[in-house]
Order: structure tokens, then C-alpha cells, then sequence
């Protein structure tokens, strides 16, 4: 019974780069999500919607989470499942009913038969085969690849039916599906090049100019309905003030990132709308590399988790958007824990103590990612905080290259301040999968049998949302919080700014616009 719910290093960090700069400039799958929409406005057809961002398109790494990328595979590409913003219940999509067996090692998914790619070929199961086993290549970075690498067997013989055979559990499995856009095999040569992007999404792709734009037309044959808009163009203006000229001009109607700042200054302004991507976070973090001279000792690590004032960061930095926090989850996520979540409050006498204890401590370098005003402010907030503290502390600031090229090596001379994201999924996707939490190799060169086994316990739990997962979610957190090798610091979530007349906006957790119901007010 179906129930409803080198080469490749080089393209790695590629990869990695985008989705790291995405979120840096967030800071500063489509799902049935909150809708960015006024109310009593009548419903009107045709017109293009123009996005501004400024981003470019690159083509070897379309899975990254970057502005450009993500709105190819949003408007392009559908996805078997979807995630509601507020809560990790599976909705269908391409998938119109799935099961997964007691044991968690086979997943069987009903298709929807109604599908048609643009070129006009059916979408079968072959689909989506050929759409995980190209996300699991590493070469393609793709951040789900070692739950993907899970699965071992395909039963396509039911063009309409697919059957997954695992492995071994994976918790965040229905992550994987909601995550991966199923793309066509036949174009693979465009697919790569970014010359065409053959998906069953609600717009079809047009072009890209390099520098400029990048354009999509509705397909009227859309399996969810044609869409009001006739198109949408992404027009890449570099500048974040000339995009709010431009909006607020009416030369374009949606901007993808806004600095909290101007966020403000626009707020109540007529013929504009600020609304909050919910479901999109964005955390900021303090990693430390345990090999670091005085880094080993825990106790170092607490006090330096006690010193730093987060509220101080989200009031002066970003004005108040946004949470403070001691763990990586937002509020929606099964392992949330109100209690824990205010562990590392600022704490200075106590961090004092931890810093006593301690004794001689060499001086510590703050590893931070140049580019961003923000990224620079927060860091310069963290050693006054550390220095109150006792703590001596140099600010050592990197390019993008470098910072990426320390994550995936684990190089990091002491402490480093950046972001991570996913903590909006299932809980297990992030330490089975993110550089700085991955219990088997991570940028801390952290390594611990109880962390491991905790970690390996919460990914094998069949239900992620069962009383077996959020025990091991608290297992979890204790782990993460009593070794503090990574110090979470706050979260909040991304940001548009849209013309007022712009009207069904929804997204994904990945910020992937979803469109299909949008359209242009008057």
C-alpha cells in the first residue's frame, strides 16, 4: 500500500565556491511553501518577470546552491518530492505516492505518467536512474552524493514505477529526492555546456548571455498547469544598489538577496515588499582546527564558545534578522531543543574561568573570507569578544580560493569564521555531509568514536521524525555541544525584495524559485 507523504578536485571546488558565495552574499526542488502574495489582487496572464541578481551562470556546476544555478534548476527542472518551508512532511511532485520498507533498504515510488520533458519525450523511471546515479558522482559535488552512492539497485522494467534498493538505512533518504532535479539524459553535452537545459519544469529555457542574462518562456504543456507568466529573464547587474534603483524603478520586479540594511530602508516603501524566505538558513559558525596549537583542549574550545556575545552580532550586524544559537537547527527541524539551543549564551566570567584553567595560550589566528563588509565586521566582533576574555587573537583574512582550499584540507591555522547551510533538512544530512560536521573527515580534523556513532545512529533510524531519531538528535547535539569543535554562532533566513505587483512567489528549502503560479499584478 503506497502512503502520500586534479579533474574532479578542481570541479569539487568549483563547486564548492558557488554555493559558498551564495551563502556569504544570503547572509549579508520546489516545495509547497509559503506564498509571497498580496491579497485581493486579481489573477492576470502574460508579461516576463525579471530577476536581479548578481550572479553568473556556471555551467559545470549546476548543483551548486548559487543564485543563477538555483534558478535554472527551479524554473527548469522538477523534482520527485517536495518539502513544505515550515516542516520536513513529503509532498508529491514527479513522485505521486512512495513507500519506504520497515527496514529502510528499499524505497518504491509511483510516477506520475502525464509528464513530458520539453522536447516533448515522456519522463519514465530510466529518468530517474540516470538522474541520482549522476548526482552520486563526486565529480559532480553534489551535496547529498554519499546518500545517493547509497543506493545499489534500480528496478526501472514499470516505465511509471521505480523501486530504489539501499544499501543500508539512510534517514535523510526523501532529502536526496527532494534535493535532485530529474534532467534529461539525451542532452547531457548541453547540460554541461549551458548551452540547454531540457527539464518538465513550469518554464522552458531560452538562452544564457554570459555577463547579461539568462531567459526562460513558459511551457504552455506544463504538467502542473500553464503558468500566468509568459516568461522570466535573470539579468545580472553587479551592483547591489543599482539592483534596488532598478527595482524600485520598475526595470525589475524581484531581487534575489538583500542586505538587511536595505532591507529596512525599504520596508514600507510603496510599491515594494520585503519578504522572508522561510525555510531558507543560513548559519554563522566559528570552526576549530583541533590540531591547532592550544585548540585540542576543550576547554578552550567552551570558553571561546561562552566569549562570544551572538547577540551583539545579530543586533549590530544584521539588525536583528535572524536567531542566535547554539546548535545548527532552526525551529521546524526534529532536532531542535529550545533548552540546549541557549547552551553557549554569552558568558564572559565563565569563559574567564575555562581560559584560567587552561594556562599559557599561544596567540590564536581568526581565519575569515574577504569580500563581504559583514563577514569582516563579524570577525572583528569575535576577537574583542575573545581578547575580553584573555584570549590574544590575529585576524588573518583569506580570498574565496583559499578559504575552500583550507575547508576541504582541514588546513586552517586556528579558529576560521564563516557559513553553512542545510541545516534546514533532515538533521543527519548535515554531519553526513558537510565539511565542517562530516563525523568521518571533517575541516576540524575532530575525530571521535561517540560522535561517529551518534551520527551513524541518527542516519540509520528509518523514520526521521520518530521517537528512535530525536533520541539520537539529542545524542547529537550533546556531542556537538561538548566538543565544540564547531561553535554555532546564529542563523537567519534569506531575503527578497519584490515590486509590488509581483504577486505567487514560492520557493524550495534550497531557494530555488518556484514560479508557476507567479504572475504580474497591476
Amino acid at each position: 500500500m503506497f502512503s502520500r507523504s586534479d579533474p574532479l578536485r578542481r570541479r569539487t571546488i568549483s563547486v564548492l565556491a558557488l554555493c559558498f558565495a551564495a551563502a556569504l552574499a544570503l547572509a549579508g526542488c520546489k516545495s509547497a511553501v509559503e506564498q509571497a502574495s498580496g491579497s485581493g489582487t486579481e489573477v492576470t496572464e502574460g508579461g516576463v518577470l525579471r530577476i536581479g541578481d548578481s550572479g553568473d551562470l556556471t555551467p559545470s556546476s549546476i548543483y551548486a546552491g548559487s543564485p543563477a544555478q538555483a534558478t535554472v534548476t527551479g524554473l527548469v527542472y522538477d523534482t520527485l518530492i517536495r518539502y513544505p518551508a515550515d516542516g520536513l512532511e513529503p509532498q508529491p511532485a514527479l513522485a505521486e505516492s512512495w513507500r519506504i520498507s520497515p527496514d529502510g533498504r528499499t524505497v518504491e515510488l509511483a510516477l506520475r505518467d502525464d509528464v513530458t520533458f520539453h522536447d516533448g519525450r515522456p519522463f519514465t523511471s530510466e529518468d530517474v536512474r540516470f538522474s541520482l546515479t549522476t548526482y552520486a558522482d563526486p565529480a559532480r559535488a553534489g551535496q547529498l552524493a554519499r546518500t545517493a552512492g547509497l543506493i545499489t539497485g534500480y528496478d526501472t522494467s514499470d516505465p511509471h514505477a521505480v523501486t530504489l534498493e539501499l544499501d543500508r538505512p539512510a534517514g535523510n533518504i526523501l532529502d536526496l529526492l527532494v534535493l535532485v532535479p530529474i534532467i534529461d539524459r539525451n542532452t547531457m553535452a548541453e547540460f554541461d555546456a549551458g548551452t540547454g537545459y531540457n527539464g518538465t519544469g513550469a518554464f522552458r529555457f531560452t538562452g544564457w548571455k554570459p555577463g547579461a542574462s539568462i531567459t526562460f518562456e513558459a511551457d504552455k504543456n506544463y504538467w502542473g498547469g500553464r503558468p500566468h507568466l509568459d516568461g522570466v529573464e535573470y539579468v545580472i547587474v553587479p551592483d547591489a544598489q543599482t539592483q534596488i534603483s532598478q527595482l524600485r524603478s520598475g526595470q525589475l520586479d524581484l531581487l534575489l538577496r538583500i542586505a538587511p540594511r536595505d532591507a529596512d530602508a525599504l520596508a514600507g516603501r510603496p510599491g515594494v515588499r520585503i519578504v522572508e524566505q522561510t525555510g531558507v538558513a543560513t548559519n554563522w559558525y566559528i570552526g576549530a582546527n583541533v590540531r591547532a596549537p592550544g585548540l585540542s583542549d576543550i576547554r578552550l574550545r567552551r570558553a571561546i564558545a561562552y566569549a562570544v556575545d551572538r547577540d551583539r552580532i545579530l543586533a549590530d550586524i544584521y539588525q536583528g534578522h535572524g536567531t542566535a544559537a547554539s546548535l545548527p537547527w532552526p525551529e521546524q527541524s526534529p532536532a531542535y531543543d529550545a533548552a540546549l539551543n541557549s547552551t553557549y549564551d554569552h558568558d564572559i566570567d565563565r569563559a574567564k574561568a575555562l581560559v584560567a584553567e587552561v594556562g599559557e595560550i599561544p596567540v590564536i589566528p581568526i581565519s575569515y573570507t574577504t569580500g563581504s563588509v559583514d563577514t569582516e565586521a563579524v570577525a572583528q566582533i569575535v576577537q574583542a569578544d575573545l581578547e575580553a576574555a584573555g584570549l590574544e587573537t590575529r585576524l588573518e583574512p583569506l580570498d574565496l580560493a583559499s578559504t575552500l582550499e583550507h575547508l576541504i584540507g582541514g588546513t586552517f591555522p586556528g579558529l576560521w569564521l564563516t557559513l553553512h547551510t542545510y541545516s534546514q533538512y533532515t538533521p543527519v544530512t548535515l554531519p553526513t555531509s558537510a565539511f565542517p560536521f562530516n563525523a568521518h573527515k571533517n575541516t576540524s580534523n575532530f575525530v571521535d568514536a561517540d560522535y561517529r556513532r551518534a551520527v551513524e545512529t541518527a542516519w540509520r533510524t528509518v523514520d526521521p521524525a520518530g521517537p528512535e531519531a530525536k533520541a539520537a538528535y539529542r545524542v547529537l547535539n550533546n556531542e556537538l555541544l561538548d566538543n565544540a569543535f564547531v561553535i554555532e554562532l546564529l542563523h537567519n533566513e534569506n531575503e527578497l525584495a519584490l515590486s509590488g505587483r509581483v504577486q505567487g512567489v514560492r520557493w524550495s528549502k534550497k531557494s530555488e524559485l518556484d514560479l508557476s503560479d507567479a504572475y504580474l499584478g497591476s
